[in-house]
């Protein structure tokens, strides 16, 4: 998926306009590569578009680790949003990455991030 059409998933799945999208796209993409593994980070970067790969490469294995209400201060203030938009952000960021990675390698980089976040990534299911 380009750059572009990422974006505008983001944009509908969160209510905002592209630029907001964009903003919340970015910060959530570089606050994920801090709490993910360094090769993990790297899985999820081989799937995106080459614009956004730079956001999830970092220089170190090592991930950090912080809650729920930390990743969403950090997309927040990254992105200059609310935390009620920033999670409305990251949820739709996710979820949108998730479309673009596949599910095997989502899940690997999902199973080191709290549990709220794992929730709030998942699919909503369908009515019959």
């Amino acid at each position: 998926m380009a750059e572009l059409q990422f974006f505008e998933k983001v944009a509908a799945r969160a209510g905002v306009p592209s630029d907001t999208a964009q903003s919340l796209t970015v910060a959530t993409l570089r606050t994920l590569a801090e709490r993910i593994s360094g090769g993990e980070a790297a899985d999820l970067a081989d799937h995106v578009a080459y614009e956004l790969r730079d956001l999830l490469v970092k220089g170190t294995e090592e991930q950090e680790v912080f809650a729920y209400d930390e990743f969403l201060r950090r997309v927040g203030e990254r992105a200059g949003v609310d935390e009620d938009l920033a999670e409305r952000g990251v949820e739709a960021v996710l979820k949108t990455l998730h479309r673009v990675v596949g599910h095997d390698e989502f899940e690997d980089a999902l199973a080191q991030l709290p549990t709220e976040l794992q929730a709030l990534a998942q699919p909503v299911p369908r009515e019959p």
